[in-house]
């Protein structure tokens, strides 16, 4: 069996080896973060941690239907930089940045793209990076959240969680808090680990609330200073290292389920249906239909 057909690492391969996977039809999935504080007990990269981890645990168990690339690291954290050690990508600079990289891989001959983001504010820029990444090029790109793949599986949270909806699932919280003493235990500042709770939640408006899987319909996001003493955000005193190995397991589960239906889905086709055939090009560079 060729090196490319049992390497998961993108970065691992050769440039041949980078061809056979492209023969081989494999999904790139590209873990996104941020260096961003998570409380007094979790260290500043757990929005790295953990989407690289479960890409690469879903590497080990498929690898000969998907490579990981390298972790964007720096991700839209502006509205965070209250807390020392938060480093904040411009949102226009972060998604040139991915789709300079979405676009570098369709034009090798990559045409199965995942986002796999860990930073709940990296979402909305992620999507139109994907949607971007669809339109400018002849591949096809999608993000998703790891911790959404725990909704998969109905009956994975309803009991898995212990902590409050909304609010007790939201950063630094039950779930982030679990994941990351299973990954890496030994940084966790365990004599630290204290619930923390989000004001505005305690208004108990039906409109403005957040939690990780969920939010208001009309929620006003500021700066995470003013919502928040500490910034955790949710009931990370019930944060264990074993909830934190079935939320990993589950992840890399459904992550690996998915590489394996995407990677052979026919793309879907456009079709022009103007009478006569544009006269221009798309005026913002997108790609004629052929």
């Amino acid at each position: 069996m060729s090196r490319a057909a049992t390497e998961y690492r993108y970065e691992k391969l050769t440039w041949p080896e980078i061809n056979d996977a492209i023969g081989l039809g494999k999904v790139c999935v590209l873990p996104c973060g941020a260096v961003e504080q998570h409380g007094p007990h979790l260290p500043l990269d757990v929005d790295l941690i953990c989407p690289t981890e479960i890409a690469r645990g879903a590497g080990r168990h498929v690898p000969d239907k998907m490579l990981v690339l390298p972790t964007v690291c720096y991700g839209y954290t502006g509205h965070v930089m209250d807390f020392p050690g938060t480093i904040n990508n411009d949102f226009e600079h972060f998604m040139h940045h991915v789709l300079d990289i979405t676009k570098s891989l369709a034009y090798h001959g990559f045409k199965k793209i995942v986002l796999l983001n860990g930073h709940g504010s990296n979402m909305p820029n992620l999507d139109l990076v994907a949607r971007r990444t669809n339109l400018e090029t002849d591949a096809e790109c999608l993000v998703a959240a790891w911790w959404n793949l725990l909704t998969v599986d109905k009956t994975f949270l309803p009991r898995w969680r212990q902590s409050k909806f909304p609010g007790g699932c939201a950063h630094a919280c039950e779930l982030e808090t679990s994941l990351y003493l299973y990954l890496d235990g030994d940084n966790v500042r365990k004599d630290k680990i204290k619930s923390g709770v989000i004001s505005f939640n305690e208004d108990n408006s039906p409109f403005s609330w957040v939690d990780l899987f969920a939010a208001g319909p009309a929620t006003v996001i500021s700066w995470t200073s003013s919502y928040t003493e500490t910034g955790v955000l949710g009931e990370a005193e019930l944060a264990t290292a074993e909830k934190g190995k079935e939320a990993y397991e589950e992840a890399v589960k459904q992550l690996a389920r998915f590489i394996t239906w995407f990677k052979d889905r026919p793309k879907d086709q456009r079709r022009d249906r103007h009478n006569k055939p544009p006269t221009m090009p798309m005026p913002w560079g997108q790609r004629s239909v052929k």
